[in-house]
């Protein structure tokens, strides 16, 4: 009986399999007899010519003094420019000052004692006396010039080639009026 009914299922597929179609196979192959496709040609490929690159005498954009110093403290001798600053003194002064970066400190008076001038100075709830030579501020600022209104400072700052440079900066005597919050 499955084989009768297999027979049976074969024999009307094929039956389906007939010319039936032959009308869209033709007008098919009519439809497209013209058609190409239209793909544009690569482009040429260019040899390789190698370019000879002469480093020699140039500044190693890689090497370790460049990215990072090699010690936090000591420079090797000659890096580091003619203002290269002592960390050691710094941290043998270990001023409160130097420890709050100078935008940070505000000038709230003025001293003349023995015709030596001072400046008062606060940094958050603390307040400090300054005078000429004296260093404040994150960037090594040494106390160059004091006056009634404003203290000057000689910072030193580095650069991206590891070279330090002088910046000078001004702290101004703090109003009353400009100090209310």
């Amino acid at each position: 009986m499955k084989r009768i009914l297999l027979i049976a299922l074969c024999g009307a597929l094929t039956a389906c399999s007939g010319s039936d179609h032959e009308d869209l196979k033709q007008w098919m192959t009519e439809n497209t007899k013209d058609m190409r496709g239209n793909i544009p040609k690569l482009p040429e490929v260019k040899p390789y010519e190698p370019v000879l690159y002469d480093g020699e005498g140039m500044l190693d954009p890689f090497k370790s003094s460049k990215i990072e110093p090699e010690s936090k403290y000591k420079q090797v001798a000659g890096k580091g420019g003619a203002f290269q600053p002592d960390f050691e003194a710094r941290e043998v002064r270990n001023s409160l000052l130097e420890k709050y970066p100078v935008e940070s400190l505000k000038m709230i008076g003025y001293l003349n004692v023995n015709k030596h001038p001072m400046a008062v100075i606060q940094v958050e709830d603390k307040v400090k006396q300054v005078r000429v030579g004296d260093y404040m501020g994150l960037d090594f600022g040494m106390v160059t010039q004091i006056s009634d209104t404003e203290v000057q400072l000689r910072e030193l700052i580095q650069d991206s080639a590891g070279d330090w440079t002088e910046r000078k900066s001004s702290l101004y005597l703090q109003s009353k009026e400009g100090s209310k919050k």
